[in-house]
């Protein structure tokens, strides 16, 4: 009989090893990704607005049309991690940006806590103040700035 312990896969594999499923199994739904980001063409700053995607269902934090989100919105964050300039823009307490500056997930992540409701319970996602971009006029985008990156 093996009573073997199997380590999670994120402490074994390096994000360009991930398979598909578990890869898209480390986003806690926060929806900070989703948000919108405006830089300075003067100063390469980029900031952060409190201004979500138009495809992002602000209450459950999930992307309404996911399979076909880069087609319907050219400035999509599109992870990957042949990209990891992008992790920069995300969280700090993101499984992906985590992974990748090899610190450990944070003891709410739902592969830790096994409690997909955490982010929200734990205040770290975008529902309780983020807006959708349907009802934000472009020129406005600059009154919705919340950080700078």
């Amino acid at each position: 009989m093996n009573n073997q312990i199997t380590e999670p896969f994120w402490l074994t594999k390096s994000l360009q090893q991930l398979t598909q499923q578990e890869w898209e199994s480390l986003c806690d739904g926060c929806g900070q990704c989703c948000l919108v980001k405006l830089t300075d063409d003067d100063t390469n700053k980029v900031y952060l607005t409190n201004v979500a995607c138009k495809l992002l269902d602000t209450e459950s934090c999930t992307c309404k049309d996911y399979q076909h989100r880069a087609e319907r919105v050219s400035s999509c964050l599109l992870l990957s991690a042949d990209k990891p300039e992008l992790f920069n823009l995300l969280p700090e307490t993101c499984a992906y940006r985590c992974l990748y500056e090899q610190r450990p997930l944070p003891e709410w992540h739902h592969l830790i806590s096994k409690n997909k409701q955490a982010v929200h319970e734990n205040g770290l996602s975008i529902r309780e103040y983020a807006v959708s971009e349907e009802y934000i006029h472009p020129e406005q985008l600059e009154e919705h700035i919340i950080a700078e990156l």
